[in-house]
């Protein structure tokens, strides 16, 4: 049986009907219609699902849509804006990250919740904060490049509008 569950997605509130064993990616893939999270492992192990919840981030395959019961949660439709790219994605087209793309998303996540936290990373740091992340294609140097970039002002300032991480 169907339960409703209210939070709010992307700044926006909602409710859906989820069954209670449904997690938070198959309610925002299957019920809400977002594709940019996706189901990679579907065991918590490569990240390619990776949203924030509560500016943390997680990797919602893990985590029961019931869960987020008066929760924010943000996937990378959240942050992207209408026009051009968020400033990680734009560094990560130029720095040449993503060979196919499926783990992009889930990077651009881990990553902006990363920075919000610590704004001031070495690369080192970096690559410990994407190390939850998988990357078949083995892009993984040029994914922390682009965030040191980032981190280093290359792109200018994250956007504001979410809290920082405490």
């Amino acid at each position: 049986m169907k339960q409703m569950v209210s939070f709010v997605l992307n700044g926006i509130p909602v409710e859906v009907a989820v069954k209670p064993e449904t997690t938070l990616l198959e309610m925002l893939r299957d019920e809400i219609g977002l594709t940019s999270p996706k189901c990679g492992c579907n065991h918590g192990d490569c990240g390619a699902c990776t949203v924030h919840l509560d500016n943390q981030a997680v990797k919602s395959c893990l985590v029961l849509a019931m869960t987020v019961q008066g929760r924010e949660v943000v996937t990378l439709d959240g942050i992207t804006p209408s026009q051009g790219l968020h400033p990680i994605q734009q560094a990560f087209y130029e720095k040449g990250a993503p060979q196919c793309g499926y783990c992009t998303p889930g990077m651009v996540m881990a990553a902006d919740a990363f920075l919000h936290r610590n704004p001031h990373p070495t690369l080192e740091e970096i690559k410990e904060a994407l190390s939850g992340n998988l990357c078949r294609c083995g892009s993984y140097e040029k994914y922390a490049q682009a965030v040191l970039a980032v981190a280093n002002g290359e792109y200018g300032p994250l956007p504001e509008g979410r809290e920082q991480d405490v």
